[in-house]
């Protein structure tokens, strides 16, 4: 097997498209384009392509490719900037950036929508994804594991035997919405370039050969269980202990993904009760994840991660009106005053799988993980693994405000970015780092 080519959604349902090409492009096999910055604007079902004013291609699609002389090549040399491409979208670290890409791309017309499309090699596609995900000063090992998880999940979702199949993903009633958002496919592309599958910034914080290296050293590895590809969940932080898959996406076990103490010592109970996940997400507990290493997160996180200081253990306040107003815009409820927000089933973590909503006027159950966490916050809460405090004035029995005490950031599942680089940090191997968040799974070098 040789490794496949990806086709990576860079935007999407653009009014136009700015962007400058590096180096001999040529388009659709008839334009030879050169070091030009270009605007494509939708018209009917063809894409205009200006320079300045001045209208100089136009067709149903636009694909570019990378020449020297006549041949087509690949060659890093040959870029393209893109402005306003937007990274974290709907999470509390959304912004716009211009980032710089390589190889070909395209520009389709939908339905009077601009999408951007970049394909490339699957090796170097990682060696971006890795150095977006995570700052590439990262400790070796934790780089070289990241780049297995990152391909294992690729491959799964590529492979057509994938594990994990998209089965229902809505249970609706009058009194109850669960609902679960899982990596689900794209029309014109393989993945998108952001959080929903993987943070892919082409060249933009490729900044030293550490990723390259790690990818390069991990060429075609992957994490098998059965003798089929994982597909490797991984979030921020699990706030002390890994989620289970069948909590935040559909009710399937697999037993790779199964939840762990993010620590060496695995012979701990997990909590059972309300009381017992109270006393864990209120305490700060032994686990990898646990860090305020500073110049460890300094070497490990993106510039924009680093805003985020409480990802281990977090607190939040919510004033009734606001939660009121906030939950009648996420749900279309109109709840009256919110009297309590209940959890009824929490995974292993301590995330929370359905949630009650009490008001004066309704209740109402929701869930899974990221319909509760988009819920109860403007962008995303950093996990649903929190617990409720409700707070009154004297004489009311009507909460002024609730406080959420929580834990984690993400969903929790399989890899645990941040404890992953406290392991290497510690002088764990990638494979043992991977035997620690994966158990079971086997590695298997594929091409």
């Amino acid at each position: 097997m040789n490794q496949p080519k990806i086709k990576v959604g860079i935007l999407e349902n653009q009014d136009f498209i700015s962007f400058k090409i590096y180096g001999d492009y040529v388009l659709n096999e008839k334009l030879k384009i050169n070091n030009k910055k270009l605007k494509a604007y939708p018209n009917g079902s063809k894409i205009l392509l200006k320079e300045g004013d001045a209208i100089i291609f136009a067709d149903t699609i636009l694909n570019f490719s990378p020449v020297k002389g006549n041949h087509k090549i690949e060659d890093a040399r040959y870029k393209f900037e893109v402005e306003n491409v937007v990274i974290g979208i709907d999470f509390h670290w959304e912004q716009k950036e211009r980032e710089i890409f390589e190889g070909s791309f395209s520009i389709i017309n939908k339905n009077g929508k601009l999408t951007l499309i970049n394909e490339l090699d699957v090796e170097r596609y990682l060696q971006s994804v890795i150095s977006s995900e995570m700052n590439s000063e990262s400790p070796f090992e934790y780089l070289k594991a990241h780049s297995i998880v990152s391909r294992s999940w690729l491959l799964a979702q590529l492979n057509a035997k994938k594990n994990i199949k998209i089965e229902s993903k809505f249970q609706l009633t009058e009194d109850e919405k669960i609902i679960w958002y899982d990596k689900t496919k794209h029309e014109d592309f393989d993945v998108c370039a952001d959080d929903h599958c993987q943070r892919y910034q082409g060249l933009t914080r490729m900044r030293s050969n550490r990723a390259l290296d790690a990818v390069r050293e991990t060429f075609g590895i992957v994490l098998v269980y059965n003798d089929e590809i994982c597909d490797t969940r991984y979030s921020k932080s699990c706030g002390g202990i890994t989620e289970e898959f069948q909590n935040v996406w559909q009710d399937v076990y697999y037993p790779y993904l199964k939840s762990v103490y993010d620590s060496e010592n695995q012979d701990q109970p997990y909590p059972q009760t309300e009381e017992e996940f109270e006393k864990f997400i209120k305490s700060k507990p032994d686990a990898y994840c646990n860090t305020e290493d500073v110049e460890l997160l300094k070497n490990v996180l993106n510039e924009f991660d680093l805003i985020t200081k409480d990802f281990f253990r977090w607190k939040i306040e919510i004033k009734q009106i606001a939660l009121k107003t906030l939950l009648e815009i996420k749900l279309g409820i109109d709840f009256g005053e919110i009297k309590n927000l209940i959890p009824l089933e929490r995974g292993k973590s301590g995330r929370i799988k359905k949630l009650k909503i009490v008001g004066t006027k309704k209740e109402y159950t929701i869930g899974k993980e990221l319909e509760i966490r988009r819920a109860l916050s403007e962008k995303h809460l950093y996990s649903s693994a929190f617990v409720v405090e409700p707070v009154y004035k004297e004489g009311s029995e009507i909460p002024c405000k609730f406080i959420l005490y929580g834990a984690g950031w993400g969903h929790g599942v399989g890899f645990c970015q941040i404890g992953g680089a406290v392991m290497a940090s510690k002088g764990k191997n990638f494979e043992e780092i991977l035997k620690h968040y994966f158990p079971g799974a086997e590695l298997k070098k594929i091409y």
